[in-house]
């Protein structure tokens, strides 16, 4: 827990499985003094609360409780999870219709009561969500993160661990683009303590084919996914709370990238108390550019025709 005159106090809007889960992840992690759920279920958020303060007697005195938006007033981080749920078979771009007009009434309540804190955005398609978010509630960029290809770094770092049975967490490498299916990986940059990674080209493929389609298997056996990505939105948290200064590769607001400018795109950025400190600006190969250029194009359309 951060040390700090000021109480830290964490609000989730969305009581769904990414919600709760991401709740009692932080809760377990004792990451702050006050964690206050919101949903349009209030039941639910109730039933939640409950449900982890009962349990507080195994492990910190962190106050929880299901609230309203007035109680964004005094949080340090908003996470919003709310939103439709991906269907088996839909691509997170098909959800964007449906969570714009969520996102409208979301950013329209939290505007009422929050001007300084740090929004954290999870909901697909998460690119879209965040760019949408910055241009309703005109924060400074630095503060509207998205969860970006966080995860999806982790599963590929995890997938080429589990190839060479070397634990994950030694293994350098990047998902960068959109969150979804134009998403790319950097070959040219993956890394082993520096040294580069021996992988032929077809067990590449399989590997980054595993990754992107990852939640799309993940939510045909299951319905949702919920686990890992709790996990990734506690490491964007604590580089928050704890003022880390930790490289994270989340959704930012890009002002010429390799080129690119005016929308949100997962790429490696110093996360720390002030939000996005810094986006650093990675040596892709000439192929990884055009493809990066790609996935830009694509969010940028869609951004277009929605006019956002």
């Amino acid at each position: 827990m951060p040390l700090n005159s000021k109480k830290t106090r964490v609000v989730i809007i969305g009581a769904g499985a990414v919600g709760s889960t991401t709740a009692f992840t932080l809760l377990l992690r004792e990451r702050m003094d006050e964690l206050v759920l919101i949903d349009a279920n209030q039941n639910k958020a109730i039933g939640d609360a409950l449900d982890m303060n009962h349990g507080l007697s195994f492990m910190g005195q962190s106050k929880v409780w299901a609230g309203t938006y007035e109680d964004c007033a005094d949080a340090d981080i908003i996470i919003v999870t709310a939103g439709a749920a991906q269907r088996p078979g839909e691509s997170r771009i098909d959800l964007l219709k449906r969570n714009v007009a969520i996102y409208e009434s979301i950013t329209t309540e939290v505007l009422k009561y929050n001007k300084d804190g740090i929004l954290i955005i999870a909901s697909n398609p998460v690119d879209v969500m965040s760019y949408f978010t910055l241009k309703k509630t005109k924060w400074p960029a630095h503060r509207i993160i998205g969860s970006g290809t966080l995860l999806d770094s982790a599963r590929f770092r995890y997938m080429i661990g589990d190839h060479l049975n070397i634990d994950s967490r030694s293994v350098h490498a990047h998902i960068i683009g959109e969150h979804g299916d134009s998403e790319l990986p950097l070959w040219s940059l993956a890394n082993i303590a520096g040294t580069e990674i021996s992988i032929d080209e077809e067990v590449r493929s399989q590997i980054f084919e595993s990754t992107k389609n990852a939640a799309y298997e993940i939510i045909s056996k299951k319905g949702a996914t919920f686990y890992a990505i709790a996990l990734a939105l506690d490491r964007i948290c604590t580089a928050i709370l704890h003022n880390e200064g930790a490289v994270l590769n989340v959704s930012s607001y890009l002002n010429d990238y390799h080129g690119v400018s005016d929308v949100f795109l997962g790429v490696p950025c110093i996360v720390d108390r002030s939000g996005i400190r810094s986006v650093l600006t990675l040596n892709m190969s000439v192929e990884e550019e055009k493809l990066f250029h790609k996935s830009a194009d694509k969010l940028k359309q869609i951004i277009t025709d929605l006019s956002l």
